[in-house]
């Protein structure tokens, strides 16, 4: 296979995450992320149409209605993964052997997972399958998996039977991404069932972790699910905005930037 082809393939998959995020995207913007003309994204949106992942409308395309893309959190993954590998690698030099965390659905909490295995007596917390499966051959980390109705969108478990499996928990961090991080909203998730979770995971850990690239600031999801009185950490990468960034640290937030 030709590494144009790789190249398209990484394309599609990642504009396809980006009608899941975002629900709308144009030709015009499309063409100037991705350095190719009006022609070639036309093409791709033509080609995912096809595929299911989308609908064509004029100048750009749309997320299904009701679609349920289930393979979205693969193709979140390539989405600025190289700032959430990086993300994760800090967020994981925070635990030590022997913690008890919570890690949610996120993708970058899955990065953050990739960095536990060389720990001890380590117990994790998720409602994330793909955590799960992560972290499955690691004998060192006890993974505690939420239980509740299995969302396919993500890969992971969510509802009432999760929040009462979660009363009965302590934990010293927990790490989590957004979709949406605002000054006046906090954090925000685009979906209620799992933005609810979180906020349980919120409420059992005593130290809140965010880990979210630069794409999530400035940004507001559907359904919050923490505020920032209760944050006590954020890291992400050094596109962040830097007057966000300065209010933060002024209300007492850690902010690192890797």
């Amino acid at each position: 296979m030709s590494d144009n082809r790789l190249y398209l393939q990484e394309r599609l998959h990642q504009i396809a995450s980006l009608v899941e995020e975002e629900g709308r995207v144009s030709v015009t913007e499309l063409a100037e992320r991705f350095g190719v003309s009006a022609v070639t994204i036309r093409s791709d949106l033509a080609t995912l149409e096809g595929q299911g992942y989308l609908v064509r409308t004029h100048g750009g395309a749309m997320a299904k209605p009701a679609a349920g893309i289930v393979p979205a959190f693969s193709l979140r993954q390539t989405v600025n993964a190289a700032a959430k590998g990086r993300i994760g690698r800090a967020a994981a030099a925070l635990v030590h052997d022997g913690d008890a965390i919570i890690l949610d659905d996120s993708t970058t909490a899955w990065q953050v997972a990739r960095h536990l295995k060389d720990h001890r007596e380590l117990t994790v917390v998720t409602n994330s399958l793909y955590i799960a499966l992560e972290l499955v051959d690691t004998p060192g980390v006890t993974v505690v998996m939420t239980g509740g109705t299995l969302r396919p969108v993500s890969a992971s478990l969510v509802g009432d039977q999760g929040d009462c499996l979660l009363e009965g928990y302590h934990v010293q961090k927990g790490f989590f991404g957004v979709r949406g991080l605002t000054l006046e909203a906090g954090l925000t998730d685009p979906d209620q069932y799992g933005a609810e979770m979180k906020r349980r995971m919120v409420e059992r850990s005593r130290e809140v972790i965010v880990i979210a690239d630069a794409s999530k600031w400035n940004r507001l999801s559907f359904a919050a699910f923490a505020k920032l009185d209760q944050v006590d950490q954020i890291i992400t990468d050094e596109g962040a905005p830097s007057d966000m960034v300065r209010a933060l640290r002024d209300r007492g937030i850690q902010v690192t930037l890797v």
